[in-house]
């Protein structure tokens, strides 16, 4: 039975190689429903092979991972739990589907092909396409839109499942940075309105800070996971030895290099 206080996932003395170079070590991180985390690191530290245990795309062959409070070895309800790639919004502009027929597709696995999606499903459909704030481009071409509405709208593909669980890798790259925070500000609502646990691949925490509940820092180890206000006590200089070089906390428009 699984009870409201039980993780959402719970990581366990995680260890993963690829061949030999070891990628992961000693992982221990667990995702309290409700809670928004921030998952930063430099690149090859890991993020994405961590992301790829969790969902089950790679095997895990040392350490635990429970989703719900299940062993994920034998978890099933796939799902609960809402993945939006980096790979999402590299979308051919030709491409012929509407958002309305993209965001469908995402429940091609409930509904049978999105050809003839019952009444039942169309109100899901037009919930998950007004969360995420694209209601007015519902009948318009996924290729027209801009990248931050491109990703928004598979955002809402993930969502139309319903799942407890969103997960999103580096969702803002291909977004500009005007309209970041206005992204990170649609994520808030899911979050703290909709009440749905997201989970953030990113490497632009400046900017997430204020939305985010709690902060991990991979680097092969985890170097840091807990509430966000206990990150921004971290000395700068902590965090540019985790990282290998300076980071400076700015909520920055611009890199400056």
């Amino acid at each position: 039975m699984e009870h409201s206080h039980t993780p959402i996932i719970k990581i366990e003395n995680l260890n993963f190689r690829y061949d030999r170079e070891r990628v992961l070590e000693d992982i221990n991180l667990t995702i309290p429903r409700g809670s928004f985390l921030g998952i930063v690191g430099p690149n090859g530290s890991g993020k994405s092979t961590l992301l790829k245990l969790m969902l089950g795309l790679l095997k895990v062959k040392q350490g635990e991972i429970e989703l719900f409070g299940i062993p994920q070895q034998k978890f099933r309800q796939w799902d609960r739990i809402g993945f939006v790639s980096q790979k999402a919004n590299s979308f051919n502009t030709g491409f012929p589907a509407t958002v309305y027929e993209v965001v469908a597709s995402g429940l091609a696995k409930k509904a049978g092909m999105f050809k003839r999606i019952s009444a039942k499903y169309r109100k899901d459909i037009v919930e998950a396409i007004e969360s995420v704030g694209m209601t007015p481009f519902s009948g318009r071409n996924i290729g027209e839109l801009s990248g931050g509405q491109q990703q928004r709208v598979f955002i809402a593909r993930a969502l139309v499942s319903k799942p407890d669980v969103l997960i999103l890798d580096e969702p803002t790259v291909g977004v500009d940075s005007k309209n970041v925070q206005t992204f990170y500000g649609m994520l808030d609502h899911l979050n703290k309105d909709i009440g749905i646990t997201l989970l953030l691949v990113t490497h632009d925490i400046g900017s997430i800070s204020s939305k985010v509940t709690h902060v991990a820092c991979l680097n092969k180890h985890l170097h840091f996971h807990g509430k966000t206000e206990e990150f921004e006590k971290l000395k700068e200089s902590e965090m540019s030895s985790f990282y290998g070089h300076d980071v400076h906390f700015l909520n920055h428009e611009h890199d400056h290099h």
